[in-house]
Formats: structure tokens, C-alpha cells, sequence
């Protein structure tokens, strides 16, 4: 006799539900499953192969959000990865336009966002930061924060690490950093931050954890004190502040 797809629903925890389905079973039935689980549940989860795309595409299709990768489980004796997948009772019904955005928002691809700034003096040596957490020197910025537009986000991170308060120019240059070191890629906006007097660093108050010390640098110190790809997105975004040149790069090079 052949095996007959199942579905499973086990509590796990108070309010808490877990769902598992062999394989080839049927969307609609794994839907109904979740919601005859919310019942009587406030969560219902499900843990997924990373390698099981069909399991993935169940588990979305089925209502659930994904969460995350629980890490290092212990599965029939192995360490193994899972994707959690789960689906509130008070989660927005799938019809709904807003409910259906969420699921997709759940899984598309997102982008780190890193905001930095070009200032210059009047021999145009760029401002440099030596930051406390890494040997090479590096623009003023940082990463953007969730649901804070870049412009906003290097305008704080100026003021959290250096105590100035300046408004974030025209958008020079938009540079993609590919996968690096442990990082995913990222996309970072490098914002016109004017020409300044050069004793701009001596008004400064840093943020000593993590900002050693500022200054103008000349372009060839810049090339001898930033990581190389650093240094071409500086001189991709000083071309740009001076009229020449491509709005984007990939790693500093046009």
C-alpha cells in the first residue's frame, strides 16, 4: 500500500502549535491545517528545510511568514539548519491586500543600507574617520536603520559620532558592495556633504567608542590609510562632486 500524504499538528509550547507535511501534500491541505490550528492556537510554526524548496513554498503559500534560520538543530543525530515559518492568529487574512504584502515581505530579498558622507576642505582632502573597530580608515556614516531613509541615517550617525549637525547634500554616488569577509552585500549611498574650513575636526566631539580620531586627508593619504575598494568610492564620489563620472559603481569602479 502506498503511503498517503500527511499532515501533522502537534502543540509545542502554551499557544503554541508545530506543523509538519510529507511530501507532495496539496497547498489547500496544509492551509486548512493552519487554520483549524489557530483555533485554538495563537502561533502556528513550521521548520524547514533550507534545501526543501518545496517545503518553503508551502509553507508560504500556506499563510506563513518567514522569521529567520534557527541554527545548529540536533536532527536525527546531525546538526541541521531549519527556516522558521509561522502564522499568528492575529496575522491580516491573505485575501487582504496588506496580508498578502506581509508574506511577500516575509521572504523577498533585502539589501543592508549604508549611509556615508563626502566632506571636504579647500584644498579638497576628504574627511576621514579612524574608527575603533577596524584598522582602515573610512568616510563618516553607517549602516541605515530599519524604516530610516539613508539621507536621515547619515545625518545621525553624524551627529551621534561627531556632534555635527549638517545637512546631507545631493546623492553622489550609489556604491554595491559585494559579499565581503563575512558580510552580504550592501548598497551604500554617498551623500555631497559640502566643502568645509579646515579646523572642522577640531570642533568635533567623538563618539570614543568608536571614532579614534578625524581629519582631512589628501588623496594619496586616503589611498594609503582606507581599504582599497574605500578608496575607490572615494575618488568614484570626489569625480562625481566635480561633475565627471557615473552616478553608480559596483565596489568603487564604474
Amino acid at each position: 500500500m502506498t503511503d498517503q500524504p500527511l499532515t501533522t499538528v502537534m502543540t509545542v509550547a502554551d499557544g503554541v502549535a508545530r506543523i509538519t507535511w510529507s511530501p507532495g501534500e496539496p497547498v489547500d491541505v496544509v492551509r486548512r491545517e493552519v487554520a483549524a490550528a489557530l483555533m485554538t492556537h495563537a502561533r502556528v510554526e513550521a521548520l524547514v528545510d533550507p534545501d526543501d524548496v518545496s517545503g518553503q513554498r508551502i509553507a508560504t503559500w500556506s499563510g506563513m511568514r518567514r522569521e529567520g534560520i534557527m541554527r545548529g538543530l540536533t536532527i536525527e543525530g546531525a546538526a541541521s539548519d531549519r527556516i522558521v515559518y509561522a502564522r499568528l492568529a492575529s496575522d491580516l487574512p491573505l485575501q487582504e491586500p496588506e496580508g498578502f504584502r506581509a508574506i511577500l515581505n516575509s521572504f523577498l530579498p533585502r539589501k543592508r543600507a549604508i549611509g556615508q558622507m563626502l566632506m571636504r576642505d579647500g584644498d579638497d582632502r576628504v574627511l576621514l574617520c579612524q574608527l575603533t573597530y577596524k584598522q582602515d580608515w573610512d568616510l563618516p556614516g553607517g549602516v541605515v536603520e530599519v524604516n530610516e531613509s539613508p539621507r536621515q541615517g547619515v545625518t545621525r550617525e553624524l551627529e551621534e559620532e561627531l556632534g555635527l549637525t549638517i545637512a546631507a547634500g545631493e546623492l553622489l554616488l550609489t556604491d554595491w558592495l559585494p559579499p565581503w569577509s563575512g558580510w552580504e552585500d550592501a548598497l551604500c549611498l554617498v551623500f555631497d556633504g559640502g566643502v568645509h574650513d579646515a579646523s572642522l575636526p577640531e570642533r568635533m566631539v567623538r563618539e570614543e567608542r568608536e571614532i579614534r580620531s578625524v581629519a582631512f586627508k589628501t588623496l594619496d593619504e586616503v589611498r594609503e590609510l582606507a581599504a582599497d575598494f574605500t578608496t575607490r568610492r572615494i575618488e568614484s564620489a570626489l569625480a562625481r562632486a566635480h561633475g565627471h563620472g557615473s552616478p553608480f559603481s559596483e565596489s568603487g569602479r564604474f
